[in-house]
């Protein structure tokens, strides 16, 4: 059951009635996440704004959305586990893939290591080291793919969190 507040535009106030506002004429419907961010302006636009700004990551997404499962499975939102459970499939990744990404591997070394380090950005960041860093540079990720991991892992924490809080549980979206 939601611990939150779900709002519209008729019921936001302020910023968060002007974002919604704005969500709704461009997209038609918000979910229950967006909608009970509104809550808070400041959060609301934050995640926005990281959101948009990670749309133009140069990591691969079926990379970025398998870092995503192994954040998500470690941080235990549901809600979040599904979306990007289902948006890899969507890219053509497989089954079995999908299963590593839950244990934070791949079958492929290049993509092991990088969801190692989000994983690591995400528990202990403190412990990464250069030797790490060049192996992914020797994988052939540039410093600026490398970068975008911690966004993708920033963007997983600000949503998982915040859908837990708020109690959003997979089902409970009821659209706008």
């Amino acid at each position: 059951m939601p611990r939150l507040t779900r709002l519209t535009p008729d019921t936001a106030v302020g910023a968060s009635r002007d974002l919604l506002t704005d969500l709704v004429s461009r997209h038609g419907q918000i979910g229950d996440m967006v909608s009970t961010m509104a809550n808070s302006p400041a959060v609301l636009g934050g995640y926005l704004q990281l959101s948009r700004a990670m749309g133009r990551a140069k990591l691969d997404r079926r990379i970025s959305e398998r870092i995503s499962i192994a954040v998500q499975a470690q941080q235990g939102c549901g809600l979040c586990l599904d979306a990007h459970v289902s948006a890899t499939r969507a890219l053509g990744v497989d089954e079995e893939e999908i299963e590593r990404a839950h244990t934070g591997t791949s079958a492929d070394p290049a993509i092991a290591a990088i969801i190692a380090l989000a994983l690591q950005v995400y528990r202990e960041p403190t412990s990464i080291t250069d030797e790490q860093v060049d192996a992914l540079r020797g994988h052939g990720y540039s410093d600026r793919a490398i970068a975008d991991v911690v966004g993708v892992v920033a963007l997983n924490i600000l949503t998982g969190a915040f859908n837990l809080l708020a109690g959003l549980t997979p089902g409970s979206d009821t659209g706008a």
